[in-house]
């Protein structure tokens, strides 16, 4: 995970780092995942492309199984959307760019 402007989030930082961002996407992932590796150059593109309006953050499921138990993440990857700490959505699996890009321009024009 090379780009700077992607959190890479913990069990222990994770309730901070959400409330502390007003539009968070939160990928949930591990390293053996090959759509999660899929999926990961994209979601580097839009925390870019979106860097002053949303935060990327990634949660490694193997390492913080608390915090994927606690949102029920079964599947991966999973995305979770977050507005001000609370979570607006989710989506589940490898979606395209533009499926993903959409989920964002309908949260920030909602808010």
């Amino acid at each position: 995970m090379a780009n700077p402007s992607i959190l890479k989030l913990t069990d222990a930082d994770f309730d901070a780092q959400v409330k502390a961002k007003p539009l968070l996407i939160v990928d949930f992932w591990a390293e053996w995942c090959g759509p999660c590796r899929m999926i990961a150059p994209v979601l580097e593109e839009l925390a870019g492309e979106y860097a002053d309006r949303l935060v990327v953050g990634k949660v490694n499921v193997d390492e913080n199984r608390q915090i994927a138990a606690r949102f029920g993440i079964r599947s991966i990857p999973t995305l979770l959307f977050f507005r001000d700490g609370a979570r607006v959505d989710q989506v589940v699996g490898a979606h395209p760019k533009g499926a993903i890009k959409g989920k964002i321009d309908q949260l920030l024009n909602a808010h």
